[in-house]
């Protein structure tokens, strides 16, 4: 099997690349999922070009989509994430012992079949839990039509590209919002201050038309190349009013074990906004 050079254009005159070689592929109806072995990476997914996850750089995005909210929030139960087919974001969040109930609505069931094969080490066989609910189909269609109310909504999709781009508007931020409980916040990723400085802003002035409170934080994650946004946003809930001696004190307390980025000071230094991104952001 030959190796490839896998490159990912992050905009117009840059990019990042790795090395890998192609170990399974599938056309959906919707995209190309391809799985290959990288000497940096371990197994890597990548859709339609696009590197989506890896074994061995998952938990930067994995861990910092779920935990800042999930330990700002007194006790989450009912959690919905949309996307995440690859079954990291769900392993984050049933770390934490309150939650009850995870419904989990990707698109693409070859998503899912490509991450039961290829990466239980991303998973760890979440899947099995009887306290996930798999639902196949259009996460805008379901958080538009359900009357759960869930104390997270995490929206752990591809860019906002295609397909994605209607779940970064205004109009489906507030279906969004009127899928909360109250005191829940909505969590997506916003793109890359640097590489995509416009999607960031954007990003930001959509949540903000929608909620009072929306904290932005930033992450390098290896496979994409690029320092990544994330944004909590909520009317209530709050990730800044945490100190890291707080969020160290229930993660404890949680017995929210098994990270390897996200812990007390990661928290507070995420959520700490250069120069650069303030003027960005506004």
């Amino acid at each position: 099997k030959t190796k490839m050079r896998l490159d990912e254009s992050l905009n117009a005159g840059s990019g990042v690349y790795f090395e890998g070689t192609l170990i399974d592929s599938l056309r959906t109806q919707y995209q190309l999922i391809e799985v290959f072995e990288s000497p940096s990476l371990g197994r890597l997914m990548r859709i339609d070009g696009v590197n989506m996850t890896s074994e061995r750089d998952e938990f930067f995005y994995h861990e910092s989509l779920v935990h800042p909210a999930a330990i700002t929030h007194t006790a989450p139960r009912n959690v919905l994430i949309v996307g995440g087919g690859d079954g990291g974001s769900t392993e984050e969040v049933l770390k934490h012992p309150s939650v009850e109930r995870v419904v989990l609505v990707e698109l693409d069931d070859g998503v899912i079949d490509m991450a039961k094969k290829y990466f239980a080490d991303v998973h760890r066989n979440v899947f099995t839990n009887p306290k996930l609910e798999v639902r196949i189909g259009d996460g805008m269609t379901l958080i538009k039509t359900t009357m759960d109310r869930f104390d997270l909504i995490i929206l752990d999709l591809t860019d906002p590209i295609g397909p994605a781009e209607a779940l970064y508007t205004p109009a489906f931020y507030r279906d969004c919002k009127r899928a909360l409980s109250t005191g829940g916040a909505l969590i997506s990723h916003i793109g890359s201050p640097f590489s995509h400085p416009d999607r960031v802003r954007d990003s930001m002035t959509n949540l903000r038309d929608v909620f009072s409170c929306v904290a932005p934080y930033f992450v390098h994650i290896p496979s994409y190349g690029a320092t990544w946004g994330f944004a909590v946003a909520s009317d209530s809930l709050d990730p800044r009013t945490s100190s890291a001696a707080e969020v160290e004190q229930r993660l404890h307390d949680r017995g929210v074990t098994d990270r390897q980025l996200y812990n007390g000071q990661t928290h507070t230094a995420m959520l700490a906004l250069p120069e650069y991104i303030e003027t960005l952001i506004g």
